[in-house]
């Protein structure tokens, strides 16, 4: 159920961004939660974390409802790489 979490993450991220072919989620299990790693073009960070972060909100809204079907818990983590 990991495995359709993080393609759920990488799906919006997708069609979000101006480079989807740069989009790349990351998964570290844990025993108790399941971390999810978004990295993205640094020109697209900004469209994926959206105003006030709103976007990144979301995203995580709608990851931590469908981690809940599956009875996980799951935290998403945007990473800004330099």
């Amino acid at each position: 159920m990991a495995a359709a979490l993080k393609d759920l993450v990488e799906g919006i991220a997708r069609s979000i961004v101006d480079h989807p072919a740069e989009v790349l989620v990351t998964e570290t299990g844990g025993d108790q939660v399941t971390t999810l790693a978004l990295r993205v073009a640094p020109a697209d960070l900004g469209r994926v974390i959206g105003k006030q972060g709103r976007t990144a909100r979301s995203i995580r809204t709608l990851l931590t409802a469908a981690a809940l079907k599956a009875n996980r818990r799951v935290s998403l983590e945007i990473v800004e790489d330099r």
